[in-house]
């Protein structure tokens, strides 16, 4: 296979991955109209369409997702060989990137990264901060962060951080209106602050657990974000019932403003773990990172 063919197929992986010719581009450092000729070429040389493309989308057909399949493992494979020569260098090298919401990011992934970066300059560290399910094989992150209770059972996973757990609150003024709840569903009475979950569009059903016994509640209210740290503000200000990590809101429960309900219906669970594929051979700037991040108990 000469020089070009490889090209046409690097082109067309980012293409089929990034579902957009000029995302793809960006990340190849290269111009829209270079990688749409050369995956028109791959195509005319397969005789094959491999992209459906539309104004707005771009998407593999089936022979191009076969493709995708069967190829785009072996390339990755290629890429981490590459990467595991920096072990040759005297200092581990090269980019890390992760996937995290902004939450696990504040308070577990940057207090140990602001003390790792300054004694490593040649590893570099890309987060990427939301709340979907994130795919991290098939978006090509070396590794995700998730609450230890719902790592698949098909990845590494290390302990990142204490075990977690979720609060009720409101402002002290707030439950002077409305009175307070006393059990879960008591909560579809009260104005409650929602977070949408990006991967299905979707409200965060509010999880509660006693005695062995879970409980969903859906709540309802004046206010929905894709933030917790808008939740928090807007619970601050005294909009509604938030429920949210223990860690953002101990300060303010310490303050007096805000109060806890439904304790007892709270307890703690598996905290955040980085998780990354059995297979996935770490590169020694990885490596150094998963260190750098581990969880050692209270120091």
């Amino acid at each position: 296979m000469n020089r070009q063919h490889l090209a046409e197929l690097t082109f067309f992986l980012a293409v089929a991955r990034e579902r957009s010719f000029t995302r793809a581009a960006a990340q190849l450092g290269v111009t829209p109209s270079a990688v749409s000729h050369s995956v028109r070429g791959l195509e005319e040389r397969l005789g094959l369409r491999l992209l459906n493309r539309t104004t707005r989308s771009v998407t593999p057909t089936e022979a191009g997702d076969r493709l995708l399949q069967s190829i785009g493992p072996r390339f990755d494979d290629i890429e981490a060989d590459v990467a595991a020569l920096s072990a040759l260098r005297e200092k581990p090298a090269g980019t890390v990137r992760i996937s995290a919401d902004e939450h696990s990011m504040a308070f577990v992934l940057w207090p140990a990264l602001r003390r790792f970066l300054p004694d490593h300059p040649d590893i570099h560290v890309e987060v990427a901060t939301d709340y979907r399910l994130t795919d991290i094989v098939a978006e090509r992150f070396d590794a995700g962060v998730r609450f230890g209770e719902i790592v698949a059972k098909d990845m590494i996973a290390v302990r990142i951080g204490p075990d977690a757990r979720m609060l009720a609150v409101a402002a002290p003024a707030f439950f002077a209106r409305h009175g307070r709840p006393h059990q879960p569903e008591d909560l579809t009475g009260f104005p409650c602050i929602n977070l949408r979950l990006p991967t299905y569009g979707g409200l965060y059903a509010w999880e509660f657990e006693r005695d062995d016994r879970e409980f969903r509640v859906r709540v309802d209210g004046p206010l929905t974000f894709s933030s917790v740290f808008s939740i928090l503000e807007a619970a601050l200000d005294g909009f509604g019932i938030a429920y949210l990590p223990q860690t953002m809101v101990q300060p303010h429960l310490d303050s007096g403003r805000l109060e806890a309900v439904l304790s007892r219906w709270s307890p703690p669970f598996p905290g955040y773990h980085l998780y990354y594929p059995s297979r996935r051979q770490p590169t020694p700037a990885f490596a150094a990172v998963v260190e750098a991040l581990r969880y050692r108990g209270a120091e």
